[in-house]
């Protein structure tokens, strides 16, 4: 059996850099108790006094509070007031704090403070530790109007800590404004906020939509063990059907008791439908085809705007427009001439290009692999699926730069990523030569906000692994095929450097990412490669035909092993790549009749897990842990039923890819869509550095069409560990931009997501035959 791996094991950030494990956060609070240097000010221990704050109310000056370099503060008028100067990068550049705040371990506290700013703007709130790694045991963004606000907020201390430190960042703003602060406290004893989201009513919709001749399902949250009537009305508020739910007893990935609604048989197209049960009615909904058309373009132009050294233009995406990023413009010391780290190499590489693959501003040669890949697939399955339909990923599709160039824009968009994933590859004549760096990324972690253009940290190339090189050979050899009748002199590029790329790894078959290797970007360490060698073999063998791949390919334990995954696919579980690649792209394969089998065998068992889910997941972990990025996975896992669907014209698998769908875009726990701009209620605060509208206004939201990573039942950040403890599964997650393990955006997550919207357009109304399989 395959292992799991996690698919990231590092936070993205704790502000400003780094992390540090808490048993080491714990000896490095026990070390400042004896630290010199004791502010006179400092306030007695938590358990002596409750007050931890000393003079929040300016009453006599402004001592002990601090500012940084760039203030004056003033406190003559019984607030604390300073002007915030203008053109500052990150929140930390302008800072108001207050040392040698006490706490105590597991003692829950209340914070609260006025604020006011002229004009409005959004600033930081930090309970912390006051040295690297700067570790947050509270972090609030307030929106300070004009008018001021009282702000409110507790949290629970994991450490015992005599001087933490209690810090106002207010940097980042291009414009100079003013701040003013009042009555600060931090008292112990406080009785801990229970987080309870506003999950609406308690009937679960897809708040986008249904086909009109597909599956229509829905959830209802409620007590009763029978079967209630339900109705289902029109626009207008006309009755249009009626029926009973079906109880499906306590669904244990959200710990509710819930029935399912079907009406299926309705197939009137129309907007603003709502199901009533139970007292409760749904958000409204649309039964029509044309939502998944637009959300087909949406997932794609995603990654225009994640484009690394290039500037992205504001009239191809108003709103989104920014300087190019990573060019080696001051104070961005760019990728144009990266060295390794320290000991790794003796060169320097430009690896410019590519698409920044999260919200932060590393790229990963492994997470940009399955990525293009994807993208790579998607525009291949139009041109080979009963229902594909190509000319809707053709040129001029996605409004970009390279448009009308005659090349299909899904294609123009995947170059982008595939030519940074060719200057990876290590030099001829270099140790290691034809292996390809693992990762390139900053020197240590920055901070929300920041564009990409103000990065100023260092940036470096990491190891080559075994893992890496195959994901180039896997994605060169595909583009090798993809790219031939557009662009023949690349298509023999990847095509070279895919059997360079192959012939290396097989040389260095074990040269694995270190898992430490996580300061700055995430390690994505993966200590099993079998399923990198049988891809990048498929591949190759499905672009040339050569023996020594199909050789290997047949000799893999994976290519009559099993695939799926009950966690799915993903880039640390590539085997299924594979597989799915040698069942559709036509070959000579001996036993391709039985991989194209095992294709609809592994959907048959998706299927299963779906009908027997209540919420009609086709993802139900036997531990009932939902992984990071688990939307994603649920994605992938409609791909395989899709896949099925291609191949045989069983109309079971595309309703299963539907109801998966359903999931994603409203019907779940939470009842929300997990799509940004799809929905009544949706996903809009991703963690990005850029996207960061809710910690600075004049940046925008993510863009539509993006995907939340989802649910993530270990809530690896201190915002999810405040608020979702002991949540179950489906609970897991919270639309916060400082959320980066339950609410990050990714390129292997949009990818997915293009792929399966691309799909359903292609079925009309969700009857569309299905001819060529």
């Amino acid at each position: 059996m395959l292992r799991p791996r996690s698919p990231r094991t590092v936070p993205p950030n704790l502000v400003p850099k780094g992390s540090l494990a808490a048993a080491t956060v714990a000896a490095l609070a026990a070390s400042l108790l004896t630290a010199p240097g004791a502010s006179a000010y400092a306030p007695a221990a938590a358990d002596e006094a409750p007050e931890q704050i000393v003079n929040g109310t300016f009453d006599n000056g402004h001592a002990p509070w601090w500012g940084t370099a760039n203030l004056t503060l003033d406190s003559s008028t019984g607030q604390l007031c300073a002007g915030i100067p203008g053109g500052t990068v990150n929140p930390w550049d302008v800072i108001i704090g207050q040392d040698n705040v006490a706490l105590v371990a597991g003692e829950s506290y209340e914070f609260r403070f006025f604020g006011q700013a002229t004009p409005n703007k959004v600033g930081r709130a930090l309970v912390q530790l006051p040295v690297d790694p700067y570790t947050q045991y509270l972090s609030a963004s307030p929106e300070l109007s004009v008018s001021g606000n009282d702000y409110r907020y507790t949290f629970t201390s994991p450490v015992d800590l005599p001087n933490a430190q209690v810090a106002f960042q207010l940097g980042g703003s291009v414009e100079p404004w003013t701040v003013c602060l009042d009555n600060i406290s931090l008292t112990g004893g406080a009785e801990p906020d229970v987080y309870v989201p506003d999950t609406g009513p308690r009937v679960r919709v897809n708040q986008v939509g249904y086909l009109p001749k597909g599956p229509k399902n829905a959830t209802v949250v409620t007590e009763a063990t029978g079967a209630l009537p339900f109705q289902l009305r029109d626009g207008a508020g006309r009755l249009v059907k009626q029926g009973r739910t079906t109880p499906r007893g306590v669904d244990r990935s959200s710990g509710q008791n819930v029935h399912t609604i079907d009406f299926g048989h309705f197939t009137r197209p129309g907007t603003g439908y709502t199901l009533t049960a139970d007292g409760e009615t749904s958000r409204p909904f649309d039964i029509g085809a044309d939502f998944y058309e637009q959300l087909r373009t949406d997932a794609l132009k995603f990654y225009y705007t994640q484009r690394s050294g290039t500037a992205i233009s504001d009239a191809l995406r108003p709103g989104y427009g920014r300087p190019a990023g990573h060019v080696g413009v001051a104070p961005n010391q760019g990728d144009t001439s990266v060295p390794c780290q320290p000991g790794v190499c003796d060169y320097t590489l430009d690896v410019s290009g590519g698409w920044y693959d999260a919200g932060d501003h590393g790229k990963y040669v492994v997470n940009g692999g399955i990525s293009v890949h994807q993208l790579m697939s998607e525009y291949e399955r139009s041109t080979r699926a009963g229902t594909g339909q190509p000319w809707k990923l053709g040129d001029r599709t996605l409004n970009l730069p390279e448009s009308g160039n005659k090349v299909p824009d899904i294609l123009d968009e995947a170059r982008w990523e595939q030519e940074f994933l060719l200057k990876m590859q290590v030099p001829a004549g270099k140790p290691l030569a034809g292996m390809a760096h693992h990762k390139i990324h900053d020197d240590s972690w920055t901070g929300l906000p920041l564009l990409p253009h103000l990065d100023d940290k260092r940036r470096e190339l990491h190891p080559p692994s075994t893992a890496a090189t195959l994901n180039l050979a896997a994605t060169a050899a595909q583009a090798a095929r993809v790219f031939k009748p557009y662009d023949r002199r690349f298509a023999d590029r990847n095509l070279a450097a895919a059997k360079t790329a192959w012939t290396a790894a097989k040389a260095n078959p074990e040269r694995y990412a270190d898992p430490a290797d996580a300061n700055g970007g995430g390690a994505y360490n993966d200590a099993d490669v079998t399923d990198e060698f049988y891809w990048a073999a498929a591949e190759l063998y499905l672009t040339t035909g050569a023996k020594e791949y199909r050789d290997f390919v047949l000799a893999s334990p994976h290519h009559a092993g099993d695939v799926w995954r009950e966690r799915g696919m993903d880039w640390g579980n590539t085997a299924a790549l594979g597989r799915l690649q040698l069942a559709t792209v036509p070959s000579n394969l001996p036993d391709r009749a039985r991989v194209r089998a095992s294709v609809a065998q592994g959907a048959d068992r998706y299927l299963a897990t779906l009908k027997a889910h209540p919420y009609g997941i086709p993802y139900n972990p036997s531990d009932n842990l939902f992984d990071w990025g688990s939307n994603n996975l649920i994605v992938n896992n409609a791909i395989v039923l899709a896949t099925a669907f291609d191949l045989t014209g069983k109309d079971r698998y595309r309703d299963g890819v539907l109801e998966t769908m359903d999931y994603v875009l409203g019907r779940n726990a939470l009842n929300q869509s997990y799509v940004t701009g799809y929905g009544e209620v949706a996903s809009r605060n991703q963690h990005s550095r850029w996207y960061a509208r809710q910690l600075n206004p004049d940046l925008p939201n993510p863009p539509r069409g993006t995907l939340s990573g989802g649910p993530n039942s270990a809530i690896q950040d201190p915002v999810a560990q405040q608020k979702l403890r002991g949540c179950a599964p489906q609970f897991c997650y919270i639309d916060d931009i400082e959320s980066w393990a339950t609410n990050e955006l990714t390129i292997n997550w949009n990818a997915p997501l293009s792929w399966i919207a691309a799909f359903i357009a292609d079925q009309d109304n969700g009857d569309a035959g299905n001819h060529r399989h």
